[in-house]
């Protein structure tokens, strides 16, 4: 079949199963590009592995440091006439080129929230690791089942206390508006925390380290986001930005909890970009946009890879791990300058739909975009005929 994008609000429902392999490609060159990782990590899990900011961790950790890597995701694989989703496609494509180079590479596809896929990957790790000596935790999703209490919780993307106004990007057709946004109201705010704080990445810590698998020395990361005072309102303010202070709650926990075995946690504050869960946030297109433009005029921008490279080798396994006041990493430093932050501030006072882009990188949003799902890809035939149903090698019977 011919496979197209067919883009519906913030997300797109196909994706190319070459374009996903080439995306691939690309951030593995990137990291081939910067050398080896000196004192990397030498066995790592990562939960969330298969888009965004865990595909690119994988894959930094793969092909930057020699790492073995164990993935773990939710993704739906193809059939003869339906695509599979992005992240089946990425992760079929990372497995068979870190194969290709002799690194061992496995996934296990089911939901990271429950104990039976606990259990599944410790199994794993047991019989083919021994240890690991990293844990990537970048799990985003919109709902959780608690494993012990089987209650679905369900995430809001909402302000606390009052209606939020500002401006937003219909990033369909480019066109600028107001958008009010009603406040969290009930339990939104604990929903929201339940599936975006910090209790599952205790628990999975917790399972492992009962396990006997995490190796001396452990470190372990998750991701969160800050962002400028515009955005504040719909996200460090809003319910999403609570679920994060309870991640970082959390970070401070796990640091207790690993000191005996001489390992740290770690909360990463990355840097704004086009991920299918940030597409999916009022307002903050907008800002990426307009972020986009700003940090490559002065050749700052760097996408997911660029990002985790550089938290591995300059941060994570450097000996200088540069942690803020709170003891974040701050991989959004380049995005936060004063000098960047200042030209976005003043074109988000001036931006509307007639000077879009002209102030705004709008086009370096969609492609990036469209990049997710392995569309827009140089030296991809999109026109040519291609099979969806595309096996992960580990997971294959």
């Amino acid at each position: 079949m011919i496979i197209s994008p067919k883009i519906r609000g913030f997300i797109c429902t196909t994706a190319h199963p070459e374009g996903c392999a080439q995306h691939v490609a690309d951030q593995i060159a990137v990291v081939q590009s910067r050398g080896p990782i000196p004192r990397g990590p030498r066995r790592v899990l990562v939960i969330g592995s298969s888009t965004g900011y865990g595909l690119s961790s994988r894959i930094a950790a793969a092909f930057g440091s020699a790492a073995a890597t164990l993935g773990v995701f939710f993704e739906r694989p193809g059939e003869a006439d339906r695509c599979a989703t992005a992240g089946w496609y990425n992760t079929a494509a990372f497995e068979k080129a870190a194969h290709a180079v002799g690194l061992y590479a496995r996934s296990l596809n089911g939901d990271a929230y429950s104990d039976e896929v606990k259990a599944a990957v410790i199994a794993a790790i047991k019989a083919d690791l021994g240890q690991v000596d990293c844990v990537v935790y970048s799990l985003a999703s919109p709902r959780r089942t608690h494993p012990k209490t089987g209650e679905v919780f369900k995430s809001v993307l909402k302000p606390v206390g009052a209606v939020y106004t500002n401006k937003n990007l219909n990033t369909s057709t480019g066109a600028v508006s107001d958008i009010s946004i009603e406040p969290a109201q009930g339990d939104d705010i604990a929903q929201t925390i339940a599936v975006m704080g910090g209790e599952d990445w205790e628990m999975w810590i917790d399972a492992l380290l009962q396990a006997g698998v995490l190796a001396e020395g452990a470190q372990t990361v998750a991701y969160s986001y800050i962002g400028p005072e515009v955005t504040w309102p719909i996200y460090k303010n809003g319910s999403i930005g609570l679920a994060k202070e309870d991640l970082e709650r959390t970070q401070r926990q796990l640091d207790l909890t690993l000191a005996p075995l001489g390992g740290k946690a770690w909360v990463s504050v990355n840097k704004a970009l086009v991920t299918q869960a940030s597409s999916a946030i009022p307002v903050v297109p907008l800002y990426i946009s307009l972020l986009y433009k700003a940090m490559k005029d002065v050749g700052t921008h760097e996408d997911c890879i660029e990002q985790m490279d550089r938290l591995f080798r300059e941060r994570l396994y450097s000996g200088s791990p540069q942690p803020d006041e709170a003891g974040r990493i701050r991989l959004d430093d380049w995005e936060m300058a004063p000098s960047i932050q200042a030209v976005v501030a003043q074109r988000w006072a001036d931006v509307n739909s007639a000077n879009l882009l002209e102030l705004a990188d709008f086009s370096g949003y969609q492609t990036s975009f469209l990049r997710l799902f392995g569309f827009g890809l140089s030296g991809v035939n999109y026109e040519a005929e291609t099979h969806p149903d595309v096996p992960i090698p580990s997971l294959a019977p």
